[in-house]
Formats: structure tokens, sequence, C-alpha cells
């Protein structure tokens, strides 16, 4: 496990399994299924291709705030339509930089134009945390002799 890496390797260890909705779904729907999968974001998808994101802070912004009804509103009106996104050869600190930037924390994976996975800010915490552990229990067994390379 190394820090340098890229998001592939990540998305292998996590999995590429991805929840969506369609962007005619009620937010009413997208909530229900982000609370069954325990997550915080769900892609749009509309014949096979990314159209956007809907996460809790959309669902807390555009309707809770503004006192819509989520049975009533579609997916469609309050996603975020321009996702940013990653590619799976990207790494995971170009990765950390983009989402710090564009505050964003769940990042698609589109590798050509599909949806590979996503991964989230605390995806990419916890690998950069192994990696580190790794690196330091490899340290220490390098300087007591005990490295067996």
């Amino acid at each position: 496990m190394e820090i340098t890496t890229t998001l592939r390797s990540v998305l292998d260890r996590k999995g590429t399994d991805t929840w969506s909705i369609p962007p005619g779904a009620s937010v009413f729907e997208a909530i229900s299924e982000m609370s069954t999968r325990n997550i915080g974001a769900l892609p749009v998808i509309r014949d096979g291709h990314l159209v956007g994101m809907i996460s809790e802070r959309d669902y807390t912004r555009k309707v809770i705030l503004l006192g819509r009804s989520s049975r009533d509103t579609r997916v469609d009106e309050i996603m975020t339509v321009d996702s940013v996104t990653a590619d799976p050869h990207d790494s995971i600190e170009k990765c950390m930089q983009l989402m710090t930037k564009c505050r964003v924390r769940h990042l698609p994976v589109l590798e050509y134009g599909r949806l590979l996975g996503i991964v989230s800010i605390g995806d990419l915490v916890n690998w950069i945390i192994n990696a580190q552990t790794a690196a330091i229990e490899d340290l220490e067994h390098y300087v007591t002799g005990a490295y067996p390379g």
C-alpha cells in the first residue's frame, strides 16, 4: 500500500459497487436510498451516463431550507450538474487536492465516460493512514534488523 498510488488501487480494495438514481426520481427516493445504503451521495445516471450527483448537502440546502417537499421535488431539480470527476489513473494526492479545492466529499471515478466507482474523502484519508502505518512499520523493522528484505 503506497501513499502515491492511484484511485484504481483504492477502488480495487474498496470495490466498485455503486448505487445510482435516475434524474426523474423524487428526492425522497434518493434520500431513502442513501439512508438504506448508509451513503452520503448518489450519482444521477441517465442512459448509462453520469449527469449529476445528489448529496445530503443538496437535500438540506435546496429542499429543507427552502421549505420544499422531498416527495414533490425531482432529483434533477436539485442535483449538482457540473460534477467534479476523476480518472482511475489519478493519484490520491491529486484527488485529495481536487476534493478540498472544490469542497466535495464524493468523487465519481469515470473510465471512458462510464462510472467506474465513487470514492469519498473518507476512503482517501483511510488509504493514506493505512499507507503511512505500513511505511512506519517497515521502517521500524528495518531499523531493528527485522526487515525481511
